[in-house]
Formats: structure tokens, sequence, C-alpha cells
């Protein structure tokens, strides 16, 4: 029954409906995220070094950044990539570098809404995300409050349970450790990190992502350039099995052009997670800002995580490979490993162990800050209907923060192919308040203007 629910909630329909409204703020934009390249790279990675002038203590515009990559950074640029160039070809890969490109505008609206209908609560702690526009912005309280139900459900499933549980299982394929240890061990160090608050888990995402994301790209890197003499003929592949004329009508060869669009976009879309609302929560704690600077930063957000770290993926099991994954013999993690040791040994094999790690660590302290961002919107406004007062409590303070630690352990000894697909029910679920928010308050989301592309907004 599960399994059915979820090929019905993750049919084409929802596919169509992440790549149509990306499809039209794109055209709204004016083609913004190409027209304009230098200039939104300028006001994001440009403007880093300015960043240290704003006050101490701070949550800056990078911090953010890096904490939404460490949601977005995971197991699915690993795993997602190989899974896509196997079942897909490498007519795959275009594909996801469409769904990137039309993602980015859909990350700059739900993050801009996010930026402009944020508040402070008592504690003056900023509330941020779909729930906020949902019911600010739409004037629906009760789409607000679904979007934060399915936001905990994913957080306590897909953001805490299968990442610890990919770290237990990489742990013991590699180095033999007992799972309840890691465990142990995991939940202690989450402990440490989430306990410190927004301000320390973007502090940490700010030094982990950059590192790993950077150690990675360099192995990567390493491997494509001692290829450097296929890389031509392998981007002719990509763009044939791709384009190729008349594959859409043409029997076998159009259901191929179908597999390679269908895993491209969907893997695009599963990895950047341009449409979900995690980038507008995730960025509502910049102080600072302006809705259109912290937009674009969620624009960058989506061409690093897909653009850049998918496609680095994609050549070196390509390359090693000789553009036909599929005839390898492996497949997803297994795939990657296998490619990355072809040329670089057992170092190889260790690297794609150590980044799935990596990434599944920051996957878990980012989406901490958005469960508990859910769960405290959920909570106050449970209270102030007197509904479900027990509920309320659990959700509120510290209840939560147990709860996401006790899944963290549990998803380190548990078997998680029922969670995995409840998880993935509850991501698209999430995604629907979201999309409609975009396209009723689509007069809201606007872009920078003038000569230059000036912010003419005032920081809020």
């Amino acid at each position: 029954m599960i399994h059915r629910i979820h090929e019905l909630v993750w049919g084409p329909w929802l596919l169509v409906l992440f790549l149509g409204i990306g499809i039209i703020y794109t055209v709204k934009s004016g083609f913004f995220q190409i027209r304009r390249l230098p200039y939104w790279w300028k006001m994001t990675i440009g403007s880093i070094r300015e960043e240290e002038l704003e006050e101490e203590g701070a949550v800056t515009k990078f911090q953010t950044a890096c904490t939404a990559l460490a949601a977005t950074i995971g197991t699915g640029n690993i795993v997602g990539v190989a899974t896509a160039l196997t079942a897909g070809g490498p007519g795959a890969l275009f594909w996801m570098w469409v769904s990137a490109a039309i993602g980015m505008m859909t990350g700059y609206a739900e993050t801009m809404l996010g930026i402009r209908y944020r508040y402070r609560d008592k504690k003056g702690k900023w509330i941020c995300g779909p729930m906020v526009y949902l019911e600010r912005g739409m004037h629906m309280p009760w789409l607000g409050m679904l979007y934060s139900f399915f936001c905990v459900m994913v957080s306590l499933g897909m953001g805490s349970m299968v990442q610890s549980n990919s770290i237990a299982e990489t742990f013991q394929y590699t180095f033999g450790s007992r799972p309840e240890v890691v465990g142990v061990i995991l939940t202690g160090i989450v402990f440490l990190v989430i306990f410190g608050g927004i301000g320390r888990i973007a502090m940490v995402s700010e030094r982990l992502v950059p590192i790993s994301a950077g150690i990675y790209m360099l192995f990567s890197m390493v491997v494509i350039m001692s290829c450097y003499d296929q890389i031509p003929a392998i981007f002719a592949s990509i763009f044939h099995d791709a384009l190729k004329p008349g594959a859409a009508v043409s029997g076998a060869a159009g259901y191929g052009i179908s597999k390679s669009l269908q895993y491209g976009m969907s893997r695009g879309v599963f990895s950047n997670e341009a449409g979900l609302g995690s980038m507008a929560v995730l960025h509502g704690a910049a102080e600072e800002t302006t809705p259109e600077q912290q937009g674009m930063w969620a624009m960058f957000e989506v061409f690093f995580d897909t653009i850049l770290i998918c496609t680095m993926t994609a050549l070196v099991i390509l390359c090693m490979t000789g553009g036909d994954a599929a005839g390898s013999g492996y497949d997803g993690a297994a795939l990657t490993a296998y490619c990355f040791s072809k040329r670089l040994g057992g170092l190889g094999e260790y690297l794609v162990s150590a980044a799935m790690m990596l990434f599944a660590f920051a996957t878990i302290i980012a989406w901490y800050y958005l469960g508990r961002q859910a769960s405290g919107y959920l909570a106050e406004r449970l209270k102030e209907h007197g509904h479900f007062l027990l509920l309320s409590r659990i959700l509120r303070g510290k209840a939560y923060t147990f709860l996401y630690l006790g899944a963290v352990f549990l998803g380190c000894v548990a078997r998680l192919e029922t969670v995995w697909e409840l998880s993935d029910i509850w991501n698209g679920l999430m995604a629907l308040p979201n999309i409609a928010a975009l396209i009723f308050l689509m007069k809201e989301v606007t872009f920078p203007k003038g000569k230059e592309g000036e912010i003419q907004t005032e920081k809020i």
C-alpha cells in the first residue's frame, strides 16, 4: 500500500508541477539566471569578504547558504546521479542541467517570499518558511500548519533516520564498525552541534560544507583530468543521447530518450530540493539582507549542488565506464566507489565513503533546524486554537530535539526500506502547499532592476 501511495504522489504529474512553476518564473524573470549570471555570481560568492563587516555573532548570508547546501548536498549527489546514469543513460545528465537551470528560479522565488514575510517570535528569533507566507501571504494558516506537519515528518524520516542509516552502513562496510556504536557516537556529536542553536549549526555548516565539497571536487577533477582525451566524446554522447533526432517517435529509441528525461529531471529535483520550500526556511536566519539577495543565494545553491557536484560525479562515472554506466554491473554508491577506485585504488573507495558520511552528517544538522522551525510554528498554532495541547507541548521546546536525536540513533540500527518510502511521500506532499503559494503569490516575487541590476529594496 505504501509503495502504491509513493508511486501516486511521485507520479509524472508532480514532476510537471515542479518544472512548470520553474519555467513560469524563468520566463517572468526574463531568464535572469542566464542573462544576469555575472551579476548574481558577484552578489553571492563575490560578496563573501564584505560579510566580515557585519555584526559579530549574527548569522551571515554565506552561513545560511552553507546550511542550505548542507541540507541539499547529500547521498543524492552520489547515489542519485549513479542511478540516473544507469537507468537513463548519459543523456540523463543533460536533463539534470535543465532541471537545475529551471529550479534556480523556483529556489529564488520561494526564498524571496520567505524573507519578505518572515517575522521574529517572542524570543527575537526569525520564523521563516512556506508556512509563514502561506499564512501571511495567502491568508491560509491551515495550509501553513499542513506544510509544517509534513516538514516535521520529513525531518524525522529523510532528514535524520535515513541519513544516519547511510552513515552507519558506510562505517560497517568500510571499517566493520557495529551500528550500535556508530549510533551512540553519531547521536552524541549531533547533540553537541544542535544544542548550540542555529548559530552553531550555521558555524559548523560554514566549515564542513566547503571543506567536504572541496575535497570531493578535487579528487573528482583528478579522475576527470586523467581521462581528458575522453571528455569531448563524453559530452558528445550526453547531448546525442538526450537530443537524438527522431528518438521521441521511434520505438526503442523513443523509450531511451524518455528514460533519460525522466531520470535526469527527477534526480535533479531530488538533489537540489527546489520547490520543496526547504530553502525558504534555512535562509530565514540571515541578518542584514534583502529578499532579492537571499533569493540569489538560493540560485547559487542549486547551481552548486546540481551543475557542479552532480556533474562531476557523472563525469567520473562516464569516464571510467566509457560512457556505459549500465554495462558496468554496478549501481548507486557501489558504482561511484567502483569508478573512483578504478583510478585511485583503495583511496577512491575511502573517498566515496568519507564523502557520503560528511554529506549525510551535514544533512542531519541542517534538517534539525528545518524540523525545529516547523515544529515550533505548528505548536504555536495548535496552542492558539486550543486543540491537540499534548501534541503542542511535545513539539515545543526540547521535546522535539530529543525526539530528533532518538530518530538519529534509531536510524543507525534499523532497516529503513519502509521509512524511506514514507519519508519520500511526506516530501512530495510537503511540496504541494509550497507550489500553490508560488503560483498565487507570483506577483509578490520581484527581481533586481536598474541599469546595473542594483537591489532597490531596503535591508530587513
